[in-house]
């Protein structure tokens, strides 16, 4: 019982501190005039990832290396298949195609590149300066070409910077959201991660699988939120936009960083069976899109796909 409260109270200091630090950043970019797509590229996107990215690095750091990788992975894949589709449950989602082509290829192409360096069975500092260099091109490169000529994709991260709503106003309020936001996520991940392992241990089952499904849903409730709100909202695109950034930051960002303080081995089953999930829901992406609509009965797939996922995390694997 004691693990299972702090593992909630983790995630609930999670989800709170994720959504004071994301209303805090997104005020000081305003502040120092910030463009509003650099601002949802980068401030946002970065945000909603950081539960991500305390807990990984967390973790790497406790040499806990099954729960920081699992965490990534898993929140890859409940980002597509979990908040994706109960975004499109909720609400049928017409989005741009043209607004995917770019972000959705770079989420494949991440999740390739994470196949590739983890073939050896760890991540070392190479590959994580190659995953950090890898984040930094794409940046410069969205950010060039959308300065240069505007496009969909584009609009979609500006769209997601205006999506945050309830920003402080004053300076004591911003620089209060953001230490409230970084302690409470700091605090978080230690009640999480020992809720975490705790029950890892007391029930038998491994930490990988704790980290994939528990702790990678936990992390991800800020990408939930944002993604659900827009969807009632009826802008679809920023719930998506939200998803294809967090994912990209999740593998080129969070791992980067955590390979590089500490190497992570990979997990047997993550090279078996949960990073080829993690490829195939993002190359269902590109192509779930029929008529530029994702509709409640795709959506309704996509839970189906989580719920068969998390299935056989608990049984075969």
């Amino acid at each position: 019982m004691l693990y299972g409260l702090s593992l909630l109270a983790g995630i609930g200091l999670l989800f709170l501190g994720g959504e004071a630090l994301i209303r805090g950043a997104v005020a000081s970019a305003q502040r120092m005039g910030v463009s509003p797509l650099l601002t949802g590229l980068v401030v946002v996107g970065f945000g909603t990832s950081a539960p991500e990215l305390v807990v990984s690095v967390d973790a790497a750091l406790r040499q806990q290396p099954d729960i920081a990788v699992g965490n990534i992975v898993g929140s890859n894949i409940g980002n597509i298949l979990l908040i994706l589709g109960l975004c499109a449950a909720i609400c049928p989602m017409t989005v741009q195609p043209l607004a995917l082509r770019r972000d959705g290829v770079v989420v494949v192409a991440a999740s390739v590149l994470f196949i590739v360096l983890s073939w050896g069975g760890a991540l070392g500092v190479w590959q994580a300066l190659l995953l950090l260099t890898s984040l930094a091109a794409y940046l410069v490169w969205a950010y060039r070409t959308e300065r240069s000529v505007p496009q969909p994709a584009g609009e979609m991260h500006s769209a997601e910077a205006e999506e945050v709503s309830a920003v402080p106003t004053s300076t004591g309020m911003i620089i209060t959201a953001l230490v409230v936001g970084l302690g409470m996520l700091i605090g978080g991940s230690q009640l999480l991660l020992y809720g975490a392992i705790g029950l890892a241990q007391a029930v038998g089952i491994s930490q990988a699988v704790i980290g994939l499904t528990i702790v990678a849903v936990g992390t991800s409730l800020p990408e939930m939120a944002v993604s659900v709100i827009a969807a009632l909202r009826r802008h679809a695109d920023v719930a998506v936009g939200n998803i294809l950034g967090s994912n990209i930051f999740n593998v080129l960002g969070i791992l980067g960083i955590s390979a590089l303080l500490q190497p992570l081995p990979i997990a047997a089953r993550v090279g078996q069976f949960d990073q080829w999930v993690m490829l195939g829901s993002a190359s269902l992406l590109l192509f779930l899109y029929t008529g530029m609509r994702l509709s409640r009965g795709e959506g309704a797939a996509l839970l189906a796909g989580y719920g068969a996922y998390i299935a056989l995390s608990f049984t075969v694997f």
